[in-house]
C-alpha cells in the first residue's frame, strides 16, 4: 500500500509543487492573511499544483517511456495512467472550492491559472503558445493572494507583469533539458522552435525582467538589498541555462526555483502590492 502511494507521489513532481506552494504560502503570511486565510492560500495552491501535476505524468506516460524518462513513475509503469488521472480529478475538484474559500475574483483568477496550465498538459505544449499558460499561470498567483484580502484590492501592474515574464522564464528552462525528447516524441512549443541557443535568452530574459520590475517599479527608492538580489537571479540565470549542460540536467530548474524564491523575498520586503 504504501509503495504504490510513494509512487503516486513521486508522479506529482514533488518538488515544484512543494517550492510553489511554499513561496505563496509565504506571500500570504507577510501580505497580512490570517493563520486561516494562509490555510486556505497554501491548500488551494497545493490541490492546483497536484492535479496539474498529476495530468502532466498521466498525459505523457507513453511519450515519457518512449523517451525513456526513468525518474517518472508513469513511464515505468510503477503507477498506472489511470491512477494519476483519477489523482489529478480529485485534486482538481478540491481546488475549486478551496480557491473560492478566498473569495469569488480571487479564486476565479486562481482557478483561471490552474486551468491554463492544465490546458499546457492537455496540448498548448505542443504549440508556439505554449509559454502562456506559464505567463498566465504565475501571474495568477501573487495575484490571487493580493484579491484575498479583505475589500478585495485589485493587484499592483507591475506585480501581475512580473509574476508573466517569471512564468515565460521558468517554461524556458523547465523545457532546455528536454528539447531533444520533446521534438522525437512531436512537442513543438516555443522554445523547440527557438532551439536551445534561443531558449537561454527566454529564460534569462525572463527571470531577469521580473526581477528587474519588482525592483525598478514599485514606489521608494531601490535599497542595496534590491539591487544585489537582481544580480544574484543574473547570475543563477546565466549558470542555470549555460551552454554544454547535459541532456536531461536540472539544473536550468534549479536555478530558475531560486530565482524564484529570491523574487518573492523582494515581493515579502513590500508591503501588499496593490494597484
Amino acid at each position: 500500500m504504501l509503495q504504490p502511494l510513494g509512487h503516486l507521489l513521486r508522479a506529482c513532481h514533488p518538488l515544484p509543487s512543494a517550492v510553489v506552494t511554499a513561496l505563496v504560502g509565504a506571500l500570504a503570511v507577510a501580505w497580512g492573511r490570517g493563520p486561516a486565510g494562509v490555510l486556505l492560500v497554501v491548500l488551494a495552491v497545493l490541490s492546483g499544483q497536484l492535479a496539474v501535476g498529476w495530468c502532466n505524468d498521466a498525459v505523457d506516460a507513453d511519450r515519457d517511456r518512449l523517451a525513456g524518462r526513468s525518474d517518472k513513475p508513469g513511464a515505468t509503469g510503477a503507477v498506472s495512467r489511470r491512477a494519476t488521472a483519477s489523482a489529478a480529478t480529485a485534486a482538481g475538484l478540491a481546488c475549486v472550492p478551496l480557491s473560492l474559500a478566498s473569495g469569488l475574483l480571487a479564486g476565479t483568477v486562481h482557478l483561471a491559472g490552474v486551468l491554463g496550465a492544465l490546458a499546457y498538459d492537455l496540448g498548448v505544449k505542443a504549440t508556439a503558445w505554449s509559454w502562456l499558460p506559464y505567463a498566465i499561470g504565475f501571474a495568477a498567483l501573487p495575484s490571487f493572494v493580493v484579491l484575498g484580502l479583505p475589500g478585495t484590492p485589485a493587484p499592483a501592474w507591475w506585480l501581475i507583469g512580473a509574476g508573466a515574464l517569471l512564468g515565460v522564464g521558468v517554461h524556458g528552462a523547465n523545457v532546455l533539458p528536454d528539447l531533444g525528447d520533446d521534438a522525437a516524441t512531436g512537442v513543438r512549443g516555443l522554445p523547440h522552435r527557438l532551439g536551445a541557443a534561443g531558449t537561454r535568452l527566454l529564460s534569462v530574459g525572463g527571470l531577469t525582467a521580473a526581477v528587474a520590475l519588482l525592483v525598478i517599479a514599485p514606489p521608494g527608492t531601490p535599497s542595496a538589498f534590491d539591487v544585489l538580489a537582481l544580480a544574484g537571479v543574473v547570475a543563477l540565470g546565466v549558470l542555470g541555462v549555460r551552454p554544454g549542460l547535459r541532456p536531461g540536467d536540472r539544473g536550468a530548474f534549479r536555478a530558475t526555483i531560486a530565482a524564484a524564491a529570491v523574487a518573492v523575498m523582494l515581493l515579502m520586503t513590500l508591503p501588499a502590492p496593490t494597484g
